[in-house]
């Protein structure tokens, strides 16, 4: 192993319904003793590669690999190299996946997809910033899905567009612009699958519904900007985690601070 190499932890609990616990290390020397989780463990290793014993097999995780490893089944997990590697964890609730597939999963643990190793990676990427909840649930739902038709290994039914349901989205969106909807309130409200909300919604308008509420919360922003109101309260008006929050999106769409925005105006 290297010689006095710095190991690093970042662990949280977002506010996503279906994640437990996100995590964040780099290991050199630490060894993973033989343990079980309540969660499932959906990995990705950013450096180096890590080595496992699930089920009485060895397996690895390194470069665009993923790997689930179930609910209730031992493992355990250290280096496989003397470098050590760099990881990040996304522990899931057996009531988004159920256990169900937990067979399945033990009989494959790892998975060669580049679409689901983006998709984790988008998503962590969005877990890293507070008030982008909404996102988060919705790319969680794509992974759901993702890992659903690997474990079963069949391609998911073609599904048809659904204008219909989309513009119901839509209209429950612009109810709650600034309040806010969760992915769950939503699809229970539109009697409809997760999935199917946010794909129904994306091949409608061509964009996913976090974005469109995201613009609809900057729309919300713009007079309140123009008639003084200090930008911290726009942020709390309007539905932005913070101040900051709001900013990244106000520059994002209208390539402008929310500050330099509100003084763009003529002098009188």
């Amino acid at each position: 192993m290297v010689a006095g190499a710095v190991e690093e932890v970042r662990a949280w609990q977002p506010r996503v319904p279906g994640i437990v616990e996100v995590f964040h290390a780099r290991f050199v020397e630490h060894v993973y003793p033989m343990h079980a989780h309540d969660a499932w463990t959906l990995l990705i290793v950013d450096e180096g590669a890590v080595r496992y014993d699930l089920d009485r097999h060895e397996y690895g995780v390194l470069g665009s690999a993923v790997s689930l490893l179930p609910p209730h089944v031992p493992h355990n997990g250290q280096a496989a190299t003397a470098h050590g590697f760099r990881k990040r964890v996304l522990y899931l609730d057996t009531d988004h996946l159920p256990e169900t597939m937990i067979g399945s999963a033990v009989d494959t643990p790892t998975f060669a997809d580049p679409l689901l190793h983006l998709r984790i990676r988008q998503l962590h990427a969005v877990l890293a910033t507070p008030g982008e909840e909404f996102e988060a649930a919705g790319r969680l739902t794509l992974i759901h899905d993702r890992l659903d038709t690997l474990l079963q290994g069949i391609d998911p039914p073609a599904r048809h567009a659904d204008p219909g349901l989309a513009h119901r989205l839509r209209d429950l969106l612009d109810s709650h612009v600034a309040q806010g909807v969760s992915l769950e309130e939503a699809a229970a409200e539109l009697h409809a699958d997760p999935t199917h909300l946010i794909r129904a919604f994306g091949r409608e308008f061509g964009m996913p519904p976090h974005r469109y509420l995201i613009a609809r919360r900057v729309d919300l922003a713009r007079p309140l900007l123009l008639r003084g109101m200090p930008t911290r309260d726009v942020a709390a008006a309007t539905g932005f985690h913070d101040q900051p929050h709001l900013t990244r999106h106000f520059k994002r769409i209208l390539g402008t601070t929310p500050a330099r925005y509100a003084r763009s105006g003529p002098a009188y």
